[in-house]
């Protein structure tokens, strides 16, 4: 028999640990900048719609996946058919990788913590950023040495997901009611001051006014869609793992819509925070809101740290407050991320949780090493590119061919309703079976083609061999040879009675 699993202490702390495996660092600043990016406040519109047709469907697949089977996605998968189990440790070794560079970004933000007491990087932002934390080279092959503050920082990060982790899921579901609700209590005080300072009006009608012209464009479809699966964790395990320390009675639809929505409701949130602090650096320097637009890392960790230093007051405070949202925002998708791994590899191999926590956060810090050189900010935007744009979208369109065609996506629904206070209908099996899997299609093939045609960012074509394309092809092998390695635990491929 299966063995007797954990459970979350409540209902309330599995929503919580779902919404902050969802919100998470890109949260802050990919949103804002996608949504501008791509026709401004008429992005809502393909957003939202992607967000019904494709991104709760599947964050409802992978709710029922992981508690009807009651396992992570090796497990889960596996107990299906054991074929599958191999795209299970694909998503989870994917999400390994994920891990790996995301702890990376936390260790950035833990040192402009620390220098947000005396706003260190004051008129001189680049310098501090590239130089002081990174002690950036000129490109992916100049490694460089290990930057001494990054390095400290990733062990602080490490540290304390081992320290939450080792306890299990009870111990964490008491810790994400405390690290969920924080930032948004944080970002609701960032906003408040964001849209008070003077110019914060244009900042917002920068960020919001529509370009319906842009709904014409097949590409802003395809970023509302890739922004709806990327951020929603779907695709590596954590919502299957998450899902399987439920009771096997607990609502599933209702649990998904709630984590979709709160998730998407932080996105557009953040973006008044740095639209409106943006809004009021372009009036301090005399220039456009677009030009003193960055881009994802840049805008984190350069616009709205020079944003904060221009403040008229309160710059060490706000500057403070800004990047523990950032932590706190981040700490939760780590946990999640660490968690994945753990309960695929516990479900199958007889070792304690405490034991396989420390393998994988010791593992963890040493794969980000890499990204903690000089070279690491480049290795780190291929990899980041690569892993999400192919690794991801592939897990979730063959989840989706295997669940709704091979399983049946009607038999899942037959199990999610039942328990769920919102039933769904023929719609679902639908958006399982055809839409998702053809805008996921689509999209893989599209960047599939630009990428063959156009080297990403012209970097050199062996780095991006090397931290790319086989970064995300190495680890199909890798999860077959797990696939196929005997399970120590007991009745791991037991479905559950």
């Amino acid at each position: 028999m299966p063995i007797k699993r954990e459970r979350w202490i409540n209902r309330p702390a599995f929503v919580f640990a779902a919404i902050g495996s969802a919100a998470g660092l890109g949260n802050a600043w990919r949103f804002p900048y996608i949504a501008y990016q791509n026709g401004g406040g008429a992005f809502l519109i393909p957003f939202f719609i992607a967000l019904f047709t494709a991104g709760i469907p599947l964050l409802i697949l992978e709710y029922g996946l992981g508690q009807k089977m009651q396992a992570g996605a090796p497990g889960a998968l596996g107990r299906i058919k054991k074929s599958w189990e191999g795209l299970g440790w694909w998503a989870v070794f994917i999400g390994f990788v994920i891990m790996s560079y995301y702890a990376v970004i936390m260790a950035w933000t833990w040192n402009y913590i620390y220098a947000s007491l005396s706003v260190a990087w004051e008129g001189r932002v680049l310098e501090f950023f590239y130089r002081d934390v990174l002690n950036s080279t000129d490109g992916p092959l100049q490694l460089g040495p290990i930057s001494v503050p990054v390095l400290i920082g990733l062990l602080l990060t490490w540290f304390l997901i081992w320290l939450i982790l080792r306890r299990g899921v009870k111990f964490l579901g008491k810790v994400v009611l405390i690290t969920v609700p924080l930032p948004i209590i944080l970002l609701l005080i960032l906003g408040v001051r964001a849209v008070t300072l003077p110019g914060s009006m244009e900042g917002l009608t920068y960020y919001l006014q529509p370009d319906f012209r842009a709904l014409l464009d097949y590409n802003v479809w395809v970023a509302a869609y890739s922004q709806v699966f990327f951020t929603l964790s779907v695709g590596f395990g954590v919502m299957i793992a998450y899902a399987s320390y439920l009771p096997r009675k607990s609502d599933i639809n209702n649990n998904a819509i709630i984590t979709a929505l709160a998730d998407a409701g932080i996105s557009f949130l953040a973006g008044f925070v740095v639209f409106g602090t943006l809004g009021y650096m372009a009036g301090a320097q005399n220039v456009d809101v677009g030009q003193v637009v960055e881009e994802g890392i840049g805008l984190a960790f350069i616009a709205y740290p020079e944003a904060i230093s221009l403040l008229p007051f309160g710059a060490a405070f706000f500057g403070f407050i800004f990047f523990f949202t950032l932590l706190t925002l981040g700490i939760d998708s780590a946990f999640s991320l660490a968690e994945s791994v753990i309960t695929g590899l516990d479900d199958k191999f007889k070792l304690s949780r405490p034991i396989w926590v420390t393998l994988v956060c010791t593992f963890g810090f040493l794969v980000g090493l890499i990204f903690s050189t000089g070279a690491g900010l480049w290795w780190l935007d291929i990899v980041d590119h690569f892993v999400n744009n192919f690794g991801l979208a592939a897990v979730g369109l063959l989840e989706c061919l295997l669940i709704g065609w091979v399983y049946r996506a009607e038999k899942m629904r037959n199990y999610v309703n039942p328990v769920s206070d919102v039933k769904l209908g023929k719609w679902w099996d639908i958006m399982i079976k055809y839409v998702t899997p053809l805008i996921l299609g689509i999209s893989i093939i599209l960047t599939l083609s630009e990428r063959l045609m156009v080297p990403y960012r012209d970097y050199p074509a062996i780095s991006l061999l090397l931290g790319g394309w086989m970064v995300v092809l190495l680890l199909i092998p890798v999860a077959l040879i797990f696939a196929r390695k005997k399970a120590s635990r007991p009745g791991f491929l037991q479905p559950p009675q």
